[in-house]
């Protein structure tokens, strides 16, 4: 049987596990519509979810439509929870875009489109809502058009809408306008179908304009529209037709070499690990040993297949399935299961975190339990980017914002019975090298006191280029070992730069390197007092880098988001100065009417201030839009995490416990 992978995004509150709920009841899946409002739907399992009415980890489920296997996946709307939209593309074949027929276009709509686009990943584009007071659907369509996408076509229209009796009709071959507009947008993408056109009019019947319509969306060059209401119903038997017809399905090869992507990680009631895996290729069953990521063979206990609308245990998941594993201790979100997929899932497709939080157990006796817990949440969600300062006895971790923040609390006391508050919000920076910067310890030649030689250089790369390490002695002058302790080491101590910041975009060359072979004792047994191990490279090679590194300089940059403001003309004149003493910087200035579009760039630790004062500076009329953008040299004094100076060892004794401390990790 054929599958299709389908993912339902959108912006927060556009209807979106509405319209889950509704394809879960429209197929046979469900025998009552959940509702969000009540907390009674499939896909928000989380009690967190329930309570809130938001998406905030996504859930899976199956149904069968016609010979396909439909496995639909709900994803968070909230940008909060943008991570766990990330680890779901990889897996996609098709996507539908959720857009409200009141809002329109929203921020978090413009990201996600763009990225489907990006990403070639086939979608179509829904339209919900139109029963609301307010609705607009052929207002809303103009604006998908301008703003997300122009190879867009609607696939039906709306009668009364705004109203409860909402209804929408479906487009035919009887539908002249259409099948011209149809005809426009194929023919423009298409020189085959132009020329025919062109010499017979009547070489494309209405059967082959929807059989191009079909290609060209399964390789996302058109997006059709659909419209209706998840809550009444009205639309979704089309957009159903739709997702059949429309989006491509796969058939792997089951006997092909397993290849598939972790793309979550859950908690079983025990505590164990769960895995949930796409698989592109092969089949896995039950007491296999399978490669996943950097570990050989891990062996598979369990298999929970995803089908009819819930997971039930099976003895194998075969190629294009999803399914729960048990069993991969070591398994991480973005690790490859057997050979490599060319869709690995690791790649980032949005902005990094760019703000962080120190969580303080409100009970001191809960320090280790704390961060025990927030090890399991880092593996749900590796953006959380848990650190821990070992001078300050702090755990520190990555936001997108604040309703994250209340996330992890909440699920830190519900979950693991772990109280726990946070400091103030700040921004993460970034630390970016000047120059170049050599540094050499040589074996016993003090004052280094590891049995081991490293000599590194450090220069800047291009942004987004990551760290990248290189050799510049003969590969054959160490143990392969002791290398790739340096270079583990290399890319761990970059985390923490000169000023506490991480090092994102540089490139180092060992320029030296030595060691003493393995000796004994004359009829002894090994002694390590002469004779050099791994410990000794990733002990020493902290210290040469941090000191190659101050040579070269790091300058720190602060994350900078793009802006659209959408104003009334009249506030104009009131606004502008109040940008300026958030230090945003307006680029553009456009007149539409009787408003203002303003756009421009305005630190990430400023969006959320500019958020608060927007209603006052507007009437309640502005509406703002922002993007991470890139990091920009900071102005002014640079921030610093860790505090050298206040430190009462001097600079090498200080930079030798560090060594010693991330040597020993």
């Amino acid at each position: 049987m054929k599958t299709l992978n389908l993912g339902i995004l959108a912006h927060v509150d556009a209807g979106k596990t509405s319209l889950t709920e509704r394809l879960l009841h429209d197929v046979g899946v469900t025998d009552q519509l959940g509702r969000v409002d009540a907390g009674s739907t499939q896909t928000d399992t989380l009690a967190l979810e329930r309570q809130r009415g938001i998406t905030i980890r996504s859930a899976v489920v199956s149904f069968v439509l016609d010979d396909v296997t439909v496995n639909l996946i709900d994803t968070p709307g909230h940008p909060d929870f943008i991570a766990e939209v990330e680890r779901v593309l990889g897996v996609l074949d098709g996507a539908v875009l959720v857009v409200s027929a009141v809002e329109g276009v929203q921020p978090q709509t413009r990201v996600l489109m763009r990225t489907l686009r990006r990403l070639r990943i086939p979608t179509l584009i829904f339209i919900n809502k139109v029963d609301r007071a307010g609705a607009d659907p052929e207002r809303v369509f103009q604006a998908v058009a301008e703003k997300l996408t122009p190879t867009v076509v609607a696939m039906g229209a709306v009668a009364m809408p705004g109203t409860r009796g909402a209804h929408c009709t479906t487009y035919g071959p009887t539908d002249l306008a259409f099948t011209d507009r149809l005809l426009d947008l194929l023919t423009g993408q298409d020189d085959v179908l132009l020329a025919d056109w062109v010499a017979d009019t009547s070489s494309l019947p209405y059967s082959r304009l929807r059989a191009a319509l079909a290609t060209r969306t399964g390789r996302a060059l058109v997006q059709p529209v659909y419209a209706g209401s998840a809550i009444t119903g009205a639309g979704v038997d089309a957009l159903i037709a739709g997702i059949t017809e429309l989006l491509p399905t796969v058939q792997g090869d089951a006997d092909a070499p397993v290849s598939g992507t972790v793309f979550a990680i859950e908690r079983g009631p025990a505590g164990e690990k769960i895995a949930l895996v796409r698989l592109f290729a092969g089949t896995i069953r039950i007491r296999d040993r399978v490669r996943v990521g950097a570990v050989d063979a891990e062996l598979v206990t369990a298999v929970r297949v995803v089908a009819h609308g819930a997971d039930v245990m099976a003895s194998a998941v075969e190629a294009n399935h999803i399914a729960r594993l048990w069993g991969l201790k070591h398994a991480r979100i973005g690790d490859p299961v057997g050979v490599p997929p060319e869709r690995a899932g690791t790649d980032r497709h949005f902005a990094p975190p760019t703000l962080e939080t120190v969580v303080v157990p409100t009970r001191p006796a809960d320090r280790v339990a704390l961060h025990a817990a927030l090890i399991q949440l880092a593996e749900q969600d590796p953006l959380i980017n848990l650190r821990q300062d070992d001078r300050q006895h702090e755990i520190t971790v990555s936001l997108y914002g604040e309703v994250q923040k209340e996330v992890i609390q909440a699920t830190l006391a519900d979950d693991f019975g772990v109280g726990v508050t946070f400091r103030e919000t700040s921004t993460v920076h970034v630390e970016r090298v000047c120059g170049v910067g050599e540094a050499v310890e040589v074996i016993a030649v003090a004052p280094n006191p590891f049995l081991a030689t490293v000599g590194l250089r450090i220069a800047p790369a291009p942004t987004g280029a990551g760290v990248t390490f290189r050799l510049g002695v003969e590969l054959g002058s160490m143990p392969p070992a002791f290398f790739t302790a340096v270079e583990e080491t290399v890319r761990r101590t970059l985390r923490q730069g000169l000023h506490g910041w991480q090092v994102p975009d540089c490139e180092v060359t060992m320029t030296h390197a030595g060691y003493w072979a393995r000796q004994s004792h004359s009829h002894g047994t090994f002694d390590k007092s002469m004779s050099s191990t791994a410990g000794d490279f990733r002990n020493l090679t902290p210290l040469v880098l941090m000191a190659a590194l101050a040579r070269a300089g790091t300058r720190v940059h602060e994350p900078v988001h793009r802006f659209r403001l959408e104003v009334p003309g009249d506030v104009l004149g009131t606004l502008l100065p109040a940008l300026t003493r958030l230090d945003a910087v307006p680029t553009d200035t456009t007149g539409q009417g009787a408003s203002y579009l303003v756009q421009g760039e305005i630190p990430a630790g400023l969006v959320h201030a500019l958020e608060r004062r927007l209603p006052a500076l507007t009437r309640g009329e502005g509406v703002l839009e922002t993007e991470f953008d890139c990091y920009r040299p900071v102005r002014g004094p640079a921030p610093v995490r860790t505090r050298w100076d206040n430190n009462p060892l001097d600079r090498r004794e200080y930079l030798l416990a560090v060594a010693r401390r991330v040597g020993g990790r």
